[in-house]
C-alpha cells in the first residue's frame, strides 16, 4: 500500500464513498470511475483537522491511524481504490481494539456515495456570481 500525499488526490477522495465510525470517517474512491484503467497499488491518505485539538494530539491521532492500518488484513481492502482515513477527537481515547473492529467493518460495509459540493445542482453546474447591478440612480 502507498501513502496519499497530493491534495488533489485528497479532494479527489473526498466526492467518493464514505463510511463513519467514532473515531474516524473512511472516505474511499474507486480510481477506475474517473476513467482510468489504473492496476497501481491501494493507496491510503490520513488526515486531521485542528479542530481535535493541538499539534501533538493531532499527531497522536495520525500515528493511530496508521498503525490501524499496518494491523488490517489486506484481503479487507479492494483494489483500485483509493482511501483517506480523517481522524476524530474520540481516536485519543477510544480502544484500539474496538477502533480496529470498527475500520474492519468501515471496509467491508456497503459504502454510501456522497458527492460533495457547495450550492450543487442537479445538472452538475455550479451557480455562477449573481449579476452586477448598477448603483446610479436614474
Amino acid at each position: 500500500m502507498d501513502r496519499l500525499r497530493q491534495r488533489a488526490d485528497f479532494l479527489a477522495v473526498a466526492n467518493g464513498a464514505r463510511a463513519n465510525s467514532p473515531a474516524f470517517v473512511l472516505q474511499s474512491l474507486d480510481r477506475r470511475s474517473l476513467g482510468r484503467d489504473d492496476s497501481g497499488p491501494i493507496r491510503i491518505g490520513f488526515t486531521v483537522t485542528k479542530k481535535n485539538g493541538n499539534a501533538p494530539e493531532r499527531n497522536r491521532i495520525r500515528r493511530r491511524l496508521r498503525e490501524l492500518v499496518k494491523r488490517l488484513d489486506p484481503v479487507s481492502v479492494q483494489p483500485h481504490h483509493d482511501y483517506v482515513l480523517v481522524g476524530r477527537r474520540d481516536a485519543l481515547s477510544r480502544d484500539f481494539a474496538t477502533m480496529l473492529d470498527d475500520l474492519r467493518i468501515a471496509f467491508t460495509k456497503p459504502a454510501r456515495h456522497t458527492h460533495k459540493g457547495r450550492g450543487s445542482r442537479p445538472d452538475g453546474l455550479r451557480p455562477g456570481p449573481a449579476p452586477a447591478t448598477s448603483r446610479k440612480p436614474d
